[in-house]
């Protein structure tokens, strides 16, 4: 198998009495979208500034390319793109001159890429970045990102302040990038995003990796969803193994049937419905949401969703 792009082995890092990473593992395969979640304080910004050179690990391995990055950060960066969830620009620089600056330390630019980025976009390049929004001010990262000749393009929350259309932009970008070959590691809170991107995929918290592994691997742990209305009563879901929250009900002269079932036993419970004569059915499978509230498997923190305590919200 190809070394990983990245490799984190016990990777810990603390400020002070403060230990944000505390033993994280994560590696990240040539070629793959692989997404980093985790609540607030997770330990996801620190592991990201760890990679890039802008921290120093207090103690475990970090390889980049294979390389230190700390020891070695002016070289790896012209092998990867950044782009963070808070873009800080130049006011006084235009659009299309801050691309310039930043794609001139990416190792290189497809230009002709760049120009049907910035169309796809929907980016004015003359105007200044004092005079861009938010999204606007985030469009010429992720330009300047996607359009570098990088094998690694390190994205910490890319779509904020982008609007839907603009997400799904990015979401087809992002696509084509790996089709070339490019390596990604996606940190997002938009769960439907990575769900959407992502081959594989690490939960955090607490500084520690929780789990790790495809969306597949990960859903057999989760349960899907089925909605069904059959023409007679379905026999032997309720109390069936691998059923759970089974509800049945009269509608129109059939019966309208809703439960949960574990991937061990879905196929079993499907064709217990069709024996019922199914009028309709879907099939939900388990979003990453289910994933990470079984995942936790208790409430998260206050930190760690962002919230503030109910005595300072009174």
């Amino acid at each position: 198998m190809s070394q990983p792009v990245i490799q984190i082995r016990n990777l810990t890092k603390t400020f002070g009495r403060v230990r944000a990473l505390d033993g994280l593992d994560l590696t990240v395969r040539p070629g793959e979208v692989h997404g980093f979640l985790g609540p607030n304080g997770a330990g996801k910004s620190t592991t990201i500034r760890i990679l890039l050179g802008l921290v120093r690990a207090t103690g475990g391995r970090v390889d980049l390319f294979g390389a230190d990055p700390w020891r070695q950060a002016a070289r790896l960066h012209g092998r990867l793109a950044y782009v963070a969830g808070d873009v800080a620009l130049w006011p006084g620089l235009t659009g299309g001159q801050c691309l310039d600056v930043l794609g001139a330390t990416h190792g290189g630019v497809n230009e002709k890429r760049r120009e049907q980025l910035i169309e796809r976009f929907e980016l004015d390049p003359t105007k200044r970045i004092r005079d861009y929004s938010k999204g606007n001010r985030q469009k010429v990262a992720l330009v300047a990102a996607l359009a570098a000749e990088a094998a690694l393009l390190i994205l910490d929350e890319p779509t904020s302040g982008l609007d839907p259309l603009m997400e799904q932009a990015f979401q087809q970008c992002l696509r084509e990038r790996r089709e070339d070959g490019v390596t990604v590691l996606l940190s997002s809170h938009l769960l439907g995003e990575v769900e959407a991107l992502a081959d594989r995929v690490s939960i955090i918290r607490r500084g520690r990796t929780v789990t790790t592994g495809s969306l597949a691997d990960l859903r057999r742990h989760t349960r899907t969803t089925v909605h069904a209305v059959t023409a007679a009563e379905p026999q032997g879901l309720a109390g069936a193994d691998g059923v759970a929250d089974y509800l049945s009900a009269p509608l129109d002269g059939n019966v309208d049937a809703r439960f949960t079932v574990d991937a061990d036993h879905l196929d079993a419970m499907i064709g217990r419905l069709h024996t019922a004569r199914i009028r309709t059915l879907t099939v939900t499978p388990p979003s990453l949401d289910a994933l990470f509230l079984r995942t936790y498997g208790e409430p998260l923190d206050t930190h760690e969703t962002g919230e503030a305590p109910a005595e300072a919200a009174r």
